[in-house]
């Protein structure tokens, strides 16, 4: 089978890693956590995710009927490293909900038009209108981290983002929009894992890009980027949510949990809702761990 970018991952996993990075792997079984600063051993249970999703979509379809009944915006933000989770964590959150209610957006790279426009305008558009729930698959957050460490914008243009971002979301709040922002943050050595397994994946294989070829080679310019923009951009009226993603399973439980507790709604079931997992989701204190 050829693999995407010939085999450029592999190769990464071969040559180029720290040779911890690959011990980590390669000592590692499929449901372990790679790394010791992560609070769990092992992915969640079978029979405890189970039963806490089921509970956890019924609230969904609540919240869905609240506001479509009310008219409540709400818009959910989700940024992360690649491979972080992002877009499953998305997909399980829609898996029973109407999608013309419960929608995705996930923009490409601007045009030459949208390129040459205010910074912010390409988003608005996309914002939720009343009765939607709109989750971003990535965001205006691209600028912040992305856009940096490969240059796609000039210095200049990255500070009058972090100029205009707290006032942009401020606005958003101001208006009425119920504004969610959540970090996925996963270790170096799960994302190459995923990153692998795309790899050998056919049905998989479209997930991978150039950017997480080259991504890989620029963990710590990442890193240093993510920083940045938290301290940046984590304010009181748009805070960050921080949800360590190295288990998917407490990932998108936690994710759901801190939607549905953002926002009260007719039925809510409290017990069904439950905390988010305190040891994996917390603000941006409990990213660089």
């Amino acid at each position: 089978m050829d693999l995407p970018f010939d085999g450029a991952i592999s190769t990464f996993f071969e040559k180029d890693a720290p040779k911890d990075l690959r011990k980590a792997i390669e000592d590692g079984s499929k449901r372990d956590i790679l790394v010791d600063s992560y609070p769990y051993d092992r992915w969640m249970d079978n029979d405890a995710y189970d039963k806490a999703f089921e509970d956890l979509q019924v609230e969904l379809v609540k919240l869905q009927a609240h506001v479509k009944a009310t008219g409540a915006r709400i818009a959910v933000v989700f940024e992360g490293r690649d491979a972080a989770g992002k877009g499953g964590t998305i997909k399980r959150f829609r898996e029973n909900l109407n999608p013309r209610v419960a929608r995705v957006v996930a923009l490409g790279k601007p045009s030459d038009r949208e390129a040459s426009q205010w910074y912010f305008q390409r988003y608005v558009p996309h914002l939720p209108s009343g009765g939607e729930i709109v989750f971003f698959d990535r965001s205006w957050y691209n600028r912040g981290v992305v856009e940096h460490v490969f240059d796609f914008c000039t210095p200049a243009e990255r500070e009058h983002f972090f100029a205009q971002v707290p006032g942009f979301e401020e606005m958003l709040v101001e208006e009425g929009i119920t504004l969610i922002k959540l970090w996925l943050n996963v270790s170096r050595p799960e994302q190459l894992r995923r990153f692998l397994a795309r790899e050998g994946d056919p049905l998989k294989q479209w997930k991978l890009s150039w950017i997480d070829v080259e991504g890989l080679k620029r963990w710590d310019a990442y890193s240093a980027a993510i920083r940045d923009t938290f301290a940046r951009s984590h304010t009181g009226h748009a805070p960050w949510t921080v949800i360590r993603a190295d288990d998917k399973r407490r990932a998108r439980l936690a994710a759901m949990q801190k939607v549905l507790s953002m926002v009260e709604y007719a039925g809510k079931d409290a017990k069904a809702v439950g905390t988010p997992d305190p040891k994996i989701c917390g603000g941006p204190e409990i990213w660089d761990v």
